[in-house]
């Protein structure tokens, strides 16, 4: 199967099965999780551009929600996961301040599709990617990271909360848990690839 986003590695002399590689980006605000979703599910050490808040930082980024925070990715996260024998995923994590998201067409390029992460305790801080991911058309599942001190609404009050309709699958997950994290990506694949079919068979009955 082929479609935006992935890749194909040739097997040798054909025993060996076709690899499909996918590109997903992981977005979302400022200390939302995102590093840390990336670290728990890479099967390779994840490259991350972390450096340390200074007090440059000091009235540009709110660390008011996460007051433990001392670190902040400036260019992107990097890992990949292995689904299955023939599905790689490569993981693009983006930074989350404001005056980094010059960085996010780049970072989307041949995307398959995302996922913003977002923290109940600031939900508006998840406006901005879902913004970005509809007005680029890019597949994006929303997933609440489930943090222990934040309050829990349920799925209808949060989908209000973000203004996104019942067709943007909602997951709850939490960015530390190896599995919990692959079944959000599961969630994301499955998603995109019913939008690739759907508009795929538009095509074909306007064909």
């Amino acid at each position: 199967m082929s479609y935006p986003g992935a890749h194909r590695d040739a097997g040798y002399h054909g025993a060996a099965p076709h690899v499909t590689s996918a590109k997903i980006v992981v977005a979302g605000g400022f200390g939302v999780g995102k590093t840390t979703l990336v670290g728990a599910v890479s099967e390779i050490t994840p490259l991350t551009t972390e450096a340390m808040m200074t007090t440059a930082s000091q009235g540009i980024d709110d660390v008011s929600q996460v007051p433990g925070k001392t670190t902040t990715t400036v260019a992107m996260d990097f890992g990949r996961i292995t689904m299955a024998d023939d599905l790689i995923l490569y993981l693009f994590g983006t930074p989350g301040q404001t005056r980094f998201w010059f960085m996010w067409d780049e970072l989307c390029k041949g995307a398959l599709g995302a996922v913003v992460l977002v923290d109940t305790r600031r939900l508006e801080d998840g406006f901005t990617a879902i913004d970005f991911f509809e007005n680029r058309g890019l597949p994006y599942v929303a997933a609440v990271n489930c943090f222990p001190s934040a309050p829990r609404y349920d799925s209808d009050e949060i989908r209000e909360a973000l203004a996104i309709g019942s067709d943007v699958p909602l997951v709850l997950t939490d960015a530390r848990d190896r599995d919990t994290v692959k079944r959000l990506l599961i969630v994301m694949v499955r998603h995109a690839l019913s939008l690739l079919h759907a508009e795929r068979a538009k095509v074909g009955m306007r064909g």
